[in-house]
């Protein structure tokens, strides 16, 4: 069975298997030419031609359109379901006594430490989020009907902790409408326990959540609302500059994805870089990463997104990513300097670079859809050696 988001192209490809393409043509009444330019992406055929490669090939039309299945048609037992479930409510019950912040604390600190570090950080948070969730949702009911004031103020940062994770997972899993609930749900924990740290984190979170819905200009405009807030918030000076630092590389790609590029570069330059001075690469406040070379990143980012590969290109070579605590942001940066070579048609380097990021992340590539696009492409357009090697990449992925 083919992935289903594999394009048309390639999903007639994987069915022919390994009978010759002229002769396969030839039975449908085309050129082998024609064949292959469908193929490689670069025709669209026509409903009888789709309706005859289908025949031939021995399958249902159906098999040969891409669809990518809905949230709703999510396989109900799946991992990435039962986290879904946990954040709305129909997570596993708890009865007994619920468990203490501090011991809360140290689980939501291990699960952002695992999220950020590990290379199977998909299977990992699936496992452990659900009971996590019911976990603190039953202490945060216990400690809003308690009089504690200290126990619930530590519980419901926890909560934020927890809500800021859930809204990282759930968009890296496609789910940017829960991911949105559980942003929404970390500002109310965060407010509720009169923490300007975490509130400050909390509108960066839904900051994330608003690119990740299309939605660059409301992002911009939350984060600089944020950062003037920020500016007089009552938290120790390095937090209050990372937390600013943090929110102008929101308002920055939001500048970005509306093709702002000067506007773009501008606040990166004047706003986030000067703060990032002041933030040592390992801090990681609020979980955000921000610091020299999470700057340097967005500096990159912005040239891919523009276009201009060959600048963006010399901007990778300057960047070490060694100082990063987040597999995250180090895939990122491997999977747009390989999304740059595609651009420039240059596959072996792009082959390489998608290479050592399934060394790495290799959950990630395989659910990341530009990931997915550029072994693809790679497949499709590239000499025979290398064609093989993304074909045999595409394979370990699940694309086929």
């Amino acid at each position: 069975m083919a992935a289903a988001d594999l394009p048309i192209g390639d999903r007639i490809r994987h069915y022919r298997g390994g009978r010759r393409q002229d002769a396969v043509a030839g039975l449908v009444g085309i050129s082998p030419d024609y064949l292959s330019q469908i193929e490689r992406g670069l025709k669209v055929p026509s409903l009888p031609v789709l309706y005859a490669l289908a025949q031939e090939l021995g399958v249902p039309t159906a098999a040969l359109l891409s669809a990518q299945p809905s949230p709703e048609e999510e396989t109900a037992g799946s991992p990435d379901a039962a986290v879904g479930r946990a954040l709305l409510g129909s997570g596993p019950a708890r009865n007994a006594a619920p468990v203490t912040a501090g011991v809360l604390r140290d689980r939501v600190e291990a699960a952002w430490h695992s999220w950020q570090t590990s290379g199977d950080r998909f299977s990992t948070a699936a496992a452990a989020l659900p009971e996590l969730v019911a976990d603190v949702e039953h202490a945060v009911r216990a400690a809003r009907a308690g009089s504690d004031a200290i126990d619930r103020r530590a519980v419901l940062r926890t909560a934020a902790d927890l809500y800021c994770l859930l809204r990282s997972y759930l968009r890296r899993t496609g789910r940017v409408d829960l991911a949105t609930l559980a942003a929404d749900r970390a500002m109310r924990a965060a407010e509720d326990a009169d923490d300007p740290l975490r509130i400050a984190t909390a509108q960066w979170n839904l900051g994330h959540v608003l690119l990740a819905a299309n939605q660059p200009a409301e992002a911009e405009e939350l984060a600089l609302r944020a950062a003037e807030r920020v500016a007089s918030a009552r938290i120790p000076e390095m937090e209050r500059t990372a937390m600013d630092g943090a929110l102008q590389l929101v308002a920055v790609l939001g500048a970005a994805r509306r093709r702002r590029w000067a506007e773009a570069r501008e606040r990166l330059v004047r706003r986030a870089a000067p703060a990032a001075c002041a933030v040592p690469d390992g801090s990681n406040i609020g979980w955000t990463v921000f610091g020299p070379t999470n700057v340097a990143l967005h500096a990159l980012s912005i040239e891919m997104e523009a276009g201009e590969t060959g600048e963006a290109l010399h901007t990778a070579d300057a960047i070490d990513t060694g100082p990063l605590v987040s597999l995250e942001r180090k895939f990122t940066f491997g999977l747009e300097v390989a999304a740059c070579h595609s651009r420039r048609r240059d596959d072996a380097a792009a082959l390489l670079a998608l290479l050592g990021l399934e060394a790495i992340a290799p959950e990630d590539l395989a659910r990341t859809p530009l990931a997915r696009q550029l072994v693809l492409t790679v497949k499709r357009r590239a000499r025979a050696l290398h064609a093989r090697q993304a074909e045999q990449l595409a394979v370990r992925m699940g694309l086929v």
